[in-house]
């Protein structure tokens, strides 16, 4: 959803004034405001000099958010959804695939995590590869570390007597989108989102794939402090990515490091417990530089048991 500035020309009671009232609760987007405690928020509009003003804002507000909403459907209806539009899409790697039962479930959100120099980001270049070049659809890939490398992904791609030709088609499909904070973050996706509502050529090569490497990168500076605001945008960042998932069949590949948890040892995903609730898949990538091999753990999923793992050797291009 776009930010609340986008909703002035048709509902001029959501003005500079309001908009203001709002960020100074950290609300920027529609979607801040449908997370943000709204019973909170009129008791503090009650305290103002323009009460009034600011209260039908927010009942404006209200009212456009059920306007957009869809209707709820019920288990079969979504049963059906999944089996019709949700198709599985190929990682690149045949263990990986086989551990998800056929690979990254588009209308999901796929989270890889694991420590620095693990190969996530080569898994990502290896899944734009595949999905480029196997199912013929477009990858929409943000780079948020300047890891992105065309030359690695060309290597991905099968070796045939028209090499040359294949790469550049498939490279063509892949679209590359440096993002270096979370503002631009938002205005790129919701650009995303404009493109894939307007278009209409279904003949055109669909967007399958979205990939952010890494989201960890983004969220972390605006997490500090005790204020609420980068919570809240975190939170409303994981919602608009599970909705492109969901409303355009999109399969959403994310990044994220790994932090330590505690005098045992082990380490856990970053972004805390509030994150941890925005992914349908979270997987845990970890490199054995002794044995020169690369294990994939699954730490949650909709619909398979968590602690289930795939272990590949770096000879058998694991990663």
């Amino acid at each position: 959803m776009a930010p609340l500035k986008h909703l002035e020309m048709e509902n001029p009671i959501i003005d500079a004034c309001f908009r203001d009232f709002c960020s100074s609760h950290g609300i920027l987007t529609v979607e801040d405001f449908l997370i943000h405690d709204l019973y909170e928020l009129a008791a503090f509009a009650e305290r103002q000099v323009d009460a009034d003003r600011l209260k039908e804002g927010i009942t404006v507000m209200l009212s456009l958010v059920e306007v957009k909403c869809r209707p709820w459907l019920n288990g079969m209806e979504l049963l059906e959804d999944l089996q019709r539009n949700k198709q599985t899409l190929s990682s690149g790697d045949n263990g990986t695939d086989s551990l998800l039962q056929g690979g990254l479930r588009e209308g999901q959100v796929t989270e890889l995590v694991g420590p620095s120099s693990s190969g996530k980001t080569q898994f990502c270049m290896q899944a734009a590869a595949s999905v480029a070049e196997k199912q013929e659809g477009s990858v929409f890939y943000i780079d948020t570390g300047n890891s992105f490398s065309a030359r690695r992904i060309a290597q991905f791609i099968c070796g045939s007597s028209a090499a040359a030709v294949l790469r550049k088609r498939v490279l063509s499909r892949i679209s590359c989108h440096t993002v270096y904070d979370i503002y631009t973050m938002f205005d790129t996706l919701q650009g995303l989102e404009v493109a894939l509502r307007s278009q209409m050529n279904v003949n055109e090569c669909r967007l399958r794939l979205l990939v952010v490497d890494s989201i960890s990168s983004l969220i972390t500076p605006i997490l500090g402090g005790s204020g609420s605001q980068g919570r809240a945008l975190m939170v409303a960042l994981g919602y608009l990515l599970k909705k492109l998932a969901h409303e355009h069949n999109i399969a959403v590949l994310v990044t994220n490091y790994t932090v330590g948890a505690g005098e045992n040892g082990k380490t856990k995903p970053a972004l805390g417990e509030t994150w941890k609730s925005i992914p349908h898949v979270r997987l845990m990538l970890s490199r054995d530089n002794r044995n020169n091999s690369c294990t994939i753990s699954i730490l949650k999923h909709t619909s398979m048991l968590s602690g289930q793992t795939v272990t590949r050797k770096d000879n058998q291009q694991c990663l």
